[in-house]
Parts: structure tokens; sequence; C-alpha cells
């Protein structure tokens, strides 16, 4: 007599995470190429304005879109103009003022600084969260934040000697108030949204930034400045596309399925993608130090988002 095999039951959790994890790694891979695209962008003819503005402005449509969407959807909830101006302000942190000293400070020093250097903004909300939160930093926590920045200092060493001093201490400086920009954005985003729905809360934010883009660029730049080469606007429209609406959307969707801290751990393949391409592609300087450098901001990171 045989022996029917049980049913089979249905691995609808084990899909989930896996699709999760799925999702968070292909959204780390797209966030990670920013970088090498802003400074092939940067060699072609571009500063960091008018790369911005291109940026903002491709991706804006797609915002728009999104919200359109929710409106027919019955969304978004209603908003208050307190509310919109505060989405709008903190956009101007989080995309706006974040992106511009991320991509001015690429202008000194090299990819592989920068994204480490950026990726520590989880210490930086563990700090600002002691300030202005009351939460308290735990001896685990302290020691992660010195890591991070124990490895940052690591690659700043280095770095100095080839790019030189003070333009890699600008590059960093830039980057490090890139980073506390985002910082910011993201401790005190969370209040907002909850009133208005996390995607919602996006797209203002996104109407927000861009405005203060093109507000900016019309302040320093002329439409002359337009006249670009093709390579830049293509730089542009793929850092609008690929290193920001897609990958939002993906960590995003990773971060419902498998949690902000399970997705912040896998980010931390990001910088890995970065060094490797940024060496293979822009042909940037290495070395020991370097690596030494990022497996101790890595480490950190990983500390300071298990800290729940």
């Amino acid at each position: 007599m045989s022996v029917q095999a049980p049913p089979s039951v249905p691995q609808t959790m084990d899909t989930r995470v896996a699709s999760g994890v799925t999702l968070a790694i292909v959204g780390a891979f797209l966030f990670a190429l920013k970088s090498i695209f802003i400074k092939l962008a940067f060699a072609s003819g571009t500063d960091a304005t008018t790369l911005l503005t291109l940026r903002l402005t491709f991706a804006l449509p797609f915002y728009v879109a999104m919200l359109v969407h929710l409106r027919r959807q019955g969304g978004p909830r209603p908003i208050s103009g307190r509310v919109a101006v505060g989405a709008v302000g903190l956009g101007f942190l989080g995309y706006y003022l974040s992106s511009y000293l991320d991509m001015a400070g690429l202008e000194f020093i090299s990819a592989q600084l920068e994204r480490l250097t950026l990726f520590t903004y989880p210490a930086m909300i563990a700090v600002l969260a002691w300030l202005f939160l009351g939460e308290p930093l735990s001896p685990r926590i302290l020691v992660a934040i010195a890591m991070c920045y124990g490895g940052i200092f690591t690659m700043y060493s280095q770095e100095r000697t080839w790019a030189g001093g003070d333009r890699a201490a600008w590059g960093i400086a830039l980057v490090i108030g890139s980073a506390l920009s985002y910082s910011f954005y993201v401790m005190f985003a969370k209040k907002l949204m909850q009133r208005t729905g996390s995607r919602e809360f996006t797209c203002l934010a996104m109407l927000g930034s861009t405005l203060f883009a093109l507000l900016h660029f019309g302040v320093t730049h002329s439409t002359a400045d337009l006249r670009l080469p093709a390579p830049v606007w293509v730089y542009g429209a793929v850092l609008a596309f690929v290193c920001t609406v897609i990958p939002s959307f993906l960590v995003n969707e990773a971060i419902m399925r498998i949690g902000a801290t399970r997705t912040t751990i896998i980010g931390t393949i990001g910088p890995v993608v970065t060094m490797v391409l940024a060496i293979a592609v822009l042909r940037e300087p290495s070395s020991p130090w370097h690596f030494a450098g990022m497996a101790l901001v890595l480490l950190g990171v990983s500390m300071v988002a298990r800290k729940t």
C-alpha cells in the first residue's frame, strides 16, 4: 500500500521574506550606482546644481503620477496646510539639501569615501535621537559609532594623500553635512508620515525638493547652462529613474516585508558595490586601508541597526 504524502503547505511567509530580501538587495545595488553616475556626469561637463536639477526634474513626473494614483484610489488623506508645509520643509532637508551637499562633496573626494561617509547616517540618527528625543545611547551603540567614524578617518587619511588635504577635508565635510541633513529628515519625518501616509508624504517631499532645486538653479545659473553634452542628459535620466525612483520603491517595499533592521543590514552591500565599481569603472585608487575602513563602517552600521 502506498503512503500518500501530506499536502504541501504554502510557504507564504518564506516567500514574503525571500522576496523582501531580493528587493532590498536590488534596491541597495541601484542606490550604490548613484555615486558612479554622478562622477561620470561631472567628467562629461556639468556641476552639482545642474545635475541635481536634472535628476529631480526627471524624477518628478513619477511622484506626481503616484500622487494622482493614490487620490484616485481614495487617498491621500486630507492634509492640512501645516502638514503640507512640514512635508515640503522636510523634503528640503532630505531630498534637496542632502542631495546637493552629497553631489558637491563628490567634486572633491572619491566615490568610495563619499559612499561610506553617507552610509553612517544611522549612527547620526542614534546621536540625534539622544539629543532631541531623549533616547538612551547604550555602550554597544557608542562602540558602533566609534567604529563608523574610525573607519571614515582611516579612509580619509589615505584620501588626503591622493586628493590633497584641503580638497579631501572640504569634500568630506560636505558629505557629512549631507548625512546630517538626511538624518534630521529621517528622524522627524515619521510623525508626519503617520498623518499623511508614507507614499503621500514622499510625493509631497519630492515636489518641494524639486521646487527648491529649480529655484537654486534659477538664482545661480541661466538657461544657457542647460546646453549640456548629451551624456550629461543621459546620466541625469539614469540618476532619476535607475538610482532614485526605482530603488526608493524597492526599498520601501522591502521594509514592509522584512522590516527596517534587516533592510538596513542588507543595505551594507551598497558601499561594497560602490567601491568595486569605483575601482573598476572610475579607476579610483584603493589600498588595504580603504578595505579596513570600509569593514569598520559596515560593522558599525550593522551594530546600530541591531540596537532594537
